[in-house]
């Protein structure tokens, strides 16, 4: 099992680290900048090949990954005839371009692996009604267990997710629902009512129910390319506002943040999707690249996103923030990213050793508890 979850995060962290740095190398090459290292990981080299100018690398820490451009620091000394090349010398609306190229391609990766999913067939729930509540809605307007939802006010329903979202939808409007019993169509008046349920933050909402649960049978729903790049467009918007709303509600203190995972948890992780089958591996893939792209372009200093922010800035000022600035500000957002991955090592340490008895014996004895 350690085996496995070794190997199959290697792959998983190669994919997206791969992606994000392609995003750079391919817009400095567009925009003109000289590229001169893409690596794959950090440290010490273990393969490496120069083509044309850029030296290609495998390093040894399979964290991260870089590309190294022309030019990129300005106290870089080049001859004059190469300076056309360099990521310093070009516009600030070039470099915004570059920087913000690592985390579009997380999402593009994210796409394409939703819709190869879809093309290729994902489990999904019918409308078919399964059990029905006693005193609920939809029994006292005559629903039956195996009834089949068609349409609800004259839009077709074609799988229970879509059921689930018209009726919460509602806010306790009365629909029109159409079930096929037997195959026999049946125009039924349903009156959703107001229930306390919790989100996925565990946030108590009101929700709109009529008192119905799916047939646990499943069907495999494959769709077209069109479809199936819209739908996977539609999805990584959705998680990526979640992986945002996420970030605000820790800070918030609604969400925990031992909720967070570090290389350990996400090697778990990796390893049980693995054994799961590849579709739940390329799903975790495609939320942990959705995850990469919204964490790299928050505006702290090291990331994307705080380079992408003192862009904005001279763009706005007509003039880029002092070297001191950025350098301080480098030196502080280094050190939050260094207490980060220390924190989150911490809790992935913490919840291996949670099941161990030797440790819970030590916690009783230091703690009492």
């Amino acid at each position: 099992m350690i085996g496995i979850s070794i190997i199959s995060v290697i792959i998983l962290l190669g994919v997206l680290i791969f992606a994000h740095e392609l995003g750079h190398f391919l817009a400095a090459k567009w925009s003109g900048v000289g590229v001169m290292k893409f690596s794959l990981g950090f440290g010490r080299k273990i393969y490496s090949r120069k083509i044309g100018e850029t030296e290609y690398l495998l390093s040894l820490i399979p964290l991260g990954g870089y590309v190294k451009l022309l030019g990129e620091s300005e106290a870089e000394l080049l001859p004059e005839d190469e300076r056309h090349r360099s990521f310093s010398n070009k516009s600030v609306w070039v470099r915004m371009g570059i920087v913000l190229a690592g985390p579009v391609f997380n999402f593009i990766l994210a796409v394409l692996i939703f819709a190869g999913v879809y093309m290729a067939g994902v489990p999904t729930l019918t409308g078919t009604i399964g059990t029905i509540q006693e005193g609920s809605a939809a029994m006292e307007a005559g629903m039956h267990p195996a009834d089949t939802v068609v349409a609800i006010d004259g839009k077709k329903i074609r799988k229970w997710e879509h059921l689930a979202e018209m009726i919460n939808a509602s806010g306790g409007k009365t629909l029109q629902i159409t079930v096929d019993r037997a195959g026999v169509k049946h125009e039924l008046s349903v009156t959703p009512r107001s229930m306390k349920g919790k989100n996925l933050f565990g946030e108590e909402i009101d929700t709109w129910k009529i008192g119905i649960s799916p047939d646990p049978k499943f069907v495999t729903e494959r769709l077209n390319p069109a479809e199936a790049l819209w739908v996977s467009l539609q999805k990584t918007w959705m998680l990526s506002k979640l992986t945002l709303v996420s970030i605000v509600k820790i800070f918030e203190g609604v969400l925990s943040p031992k909720t967070l995972g570090g290389p350990i948890f996400i090697a778990q992780l990796a390893g049980t999707q693995v054994k799961e089958g590849l579709v739940p591996f390329f799903l975790l893939m495609a939320l942990l690249s959705i995850n990469l792209g919204v964490l790299n372009l928050l505006p702290i200093p090291v990331l994307d996103g705080g380079h992408l922010l003192f862009y904005v800035i001279e763009a706005v000022m007509r003039r880029p923030v002092s070297v001191k600035v950025r350098e301080f500000a480098q030196q502080v957002g280094f050190a939050f990213l260094i207490l980060l991955m220390l924190f989150v090592f911490g809790l992935d340490i913490d919840r291996l050793l949670a099941d161990n008895p030797i440790y819970e014996g030590f916690v009783r004895f230091f703690t009492g508890k």
